[in-house]
């Protein structure tokens, strides 16, 4: 097997053998669901079309919002942490004599992980919300395929910022408090507490076009059929494809960056 899906499927294995945390997770995962469902009706029924979304479409975007949380580590969890325990004990210096560039190799565990939260962890949430609630979920199957490609993107995006979380350590003595602002920066810009439509504005303007929105907003846009003709869903695919790009290659300068201090200091 190629080296990048080799580890891609070691990433998969990892995280499937933790089933007790993986039925924590779904039930964690279900029950918010059911909060912030409630709460989103309540909020609809008093705003009706809040954001441009009608109830059963609001409905939608918790269910499977919810089941995207955990694969794209978007509340925490994912592998900065450990990359930046790896350059704190000084293990990092192993990694960077591997074959292997650490940026593509840290990539593909992370999407093996992701993979399994999306099958271990998505799925449930929302068939559970799809049983009790009328959700607005699409019979097109190429809706469906343009939603998967929106997802993989999504995760590129969110890999890509928490790489540069990680590095972060390689000038910070502790990365806790780097990693919180992360964290509620993740949560707030990418429209997990309220879809980015509801803000009114130049704000509303100013946080869709921030890359956390392309971490979870875009791909529910996608899904639920906002955009309008193929232009349109070319336009925000390309605007997750940018950021992908973007944030992979600040990645890279800031890795060489890492890279040139390692040697600095002799390691």
């Amino acid at each position: 097997m190629p080296l990048w899906p080799a580890v891609a499927a070691g990433g998969f294995r990892r995280y499937a053998t933790y089933t007790t945390a993986t039925v924590a997770g779904v039930f964690t995962n279900t029950v918010f669901g059911f909060v912030i469902a409630y709460t989103y009706i309540a909020l609809w029924e008093e705003r009706p079309g809040l954001g441009g979304y009608d109830q059963a479409q609001a409905l939608t975007f918790v269910w499977v919002s919810q089941s995207l949380l955990a694969a794209g580590a978007l509340i925490g969890g994912g592998f900065q942490e450990e990359l930046q325990e790896r350059i704190r004990t000084g293990d990092i210096a192993v990694d960077l004599y591997r074959p292997a560039d650490l940026q593509c190799w840290w990539l593909a565990a992370d999407l093996g992980r992701a993979a399994f939260q999306l099958l271990g962890r998505g799925v449930v949430p929302t068939v559970v919300g799809a049983l009790v609630f009328p959700l607005a979920l699409p019979g097109d199957p190429v809706r469906w395929l343009l939603f998967l490609v929106s997802v993989v993107l999504a995760l590129v995006v969110s890999f890509a910022l928490r790489y540069l979380v990680g590095l972060a350590a390689f000038w910070l003595l502790d990365g806790s408090g780097v990693n919180l602002m992360a964290t509620v920066a993740s949560i707030f810009f990418s429209g997990m507490v309220l879809p980015l439509t509801v803000f009114p504005g130049a704000f509303g303007e100013f946080v869709r076009v921030l890359p956390w929105a392309a971490m979870l907003q875009v791909p529910m846009d996608v899904l639920l059929g906002r955009h309008a003709g193929a232009a349109e869903v070319a336009g925000a695919l390309g605007f997750q494809l940018g950021w992908a790009a973007a944030l992979l290659g600040l990645g890279r300068l800031v890795q060489s960056a890492a890279t040139r201090r390692v040697v600095v200091q002799g390691g």
